[in-house]
């Protein structure tokens, strides 16, 4: 037995304990006691969540539950039983608004006041047609050990939160961003101060790009691993003030990410890009592994400063300390002549565009 298998029968065992066996009718109200309401296989999860109170947790049990859930009360946990716990789209239970946009799960917040300190953890949510899990408006929300594959565009999205933690998931095999952070998906705006953000520990493969950061301040991407998507990662700004940027990418694996997508209205076709910094202002780039990512793309290349389709210029950015090897057409690449005060310190490097980034310190550096 794997330690996995044993955490997750040890938390089957927690939550059963001085639960009756018999699995109530599905049409009765969930039973609440002690703060918990356990969700049965053929039971509806979205009754348990709107029967639950701020601390409640939600604890749904391993089974496929076709439907949506919409979170809208502050201060509660969704949990499932590890990945046995499988949420995707069918039966009759698509009715809310989460479900008419073809999102698994939803958190969101009223506007103007944020929906504060919400977890949703340990389950799988697959094949929506929109994003497998999204959020906006939050605050303090938790985001760990969640399986997304196989949404139509973002495994997990949040837009306009703060505080947020999207540590140890999974997302493979979506359309577009395994995770994806934005001030806000659709408005052009100028950049927030995520206050801290973390999205750290998540292994992203198989999508069009693993991680997208956009128009946002103050996060830190760390510790994940990123291999087999199209693009690694994108950390994206515009002319809007403030500008994006004053963030830390450190400690991830960038690797072979060398899947081919077609271009969309938004970027030209991706293929083999590491790291992509466009239109981005003192962001701190530094021990990363970033190897293998081979493509003939604009975008392609080990750590690529682009300069963005808007003429934002990426400016005072470090790249630091990274080790940058077999990628294609270099392991470093400039591609903003114009942006100011860009500096590549003690990389372990081997090509450059322009020439020379890969020395000691090539700072500042101009563009191809």
């Amino acid at each position: 037995m794997t330690r996995r298998q044993t955490v997750s029968l040890g938390c089957v065992a927690a939550v059963l304990a001085g639960w009756p066996m018999a699995a109530p009718p599905a049409q009765a109200a969930p039973h609440r006691a002690d703060g918990r309401i356990v969700v049965h296989p053929g039971e509806s999860i979205q009754r348990a969540v709107d029967a639950a109170r701020p601390g409640d947790t939600v604890v749904v049990l391993p089974g496929v539950y076709r439907e949506s859930v919409l979170i809208t009360t502050s201060h509660l946990t969704l949990r499932g039983v590890d990945d046995g716990t499988v949420i995707e789209p069918g039966g009759t239970r698509a009715a809310n608004a989460c479900g008419q946009n073809g999102d698994g799960i939803c958190v969101i917040g009223a506007a103007g006041i944020p929906l504060r300190d919400v977890q949703v953890r340990s389950l799988t949510v697959k094949g929506f047609r929109r994003n497998g899990m999204w959020a906006s408006g939050t605050e303090g929300l938790r985001v760990h050990d969640v399986v997304a594959r196989h949404n139509g565009r973002w495994g997990i999205g949040l837009e306009k939160s703060v505080h947020s933690a999207v540590q140890d998931n999974d997302a493979a095999g979506n359309g577009d961003a395994g995770i994806f952070l934005a001030n806000s998906a659709d408005e052009h705006v100028g950049a927030i101060d995520s206050r801290g953000t973390l999205v750290t520990g998540n292994h992203l493969t198989g999508n069009r790009i693993g991680l997208t950061v956009r128009r946002l301040r103050n996060l830190l991407a760390g510790d994940n691993t990123l291999i087999g998507n199209c693009a690694g990662m994108f950390v994206v700004g515009d002319e809007n003030r403030p500008r994006a940027g004053a963030l830390t990418v450190a400690h991830n694996e960038v690797s072979r990410n060398n899947k081919s997508c077609p271009a969309t209205k938004r970027m030209p076709a991706v293929k083999g890009a590491g790291i992509v910094l466009t239109g981005v202002e003192e962001a701190l780039v530094e021990r990363n592994l970033v190897r293998g990512n081979v493509g003939a793309s604009p975008l392609s290349g080990g750590i690529v400063l682009f300069h963005s389709f808007v003429n934002a210029l990426n400016e005072r950015n470090l790249v630091r300390h990274n080790v940058v090897l077999r990628n294609s057409p270099a392991d470093l690449v400039n591609r903003d002549p114009e942006g100011r005060g860009n500096r590549f310190v003690r990389n372990i490097c081997r090509t450059s565009r322009p020439a020379g980034l890969c020395s000691a310190d090539a700072s500042p550096s101009t563009g191809e």
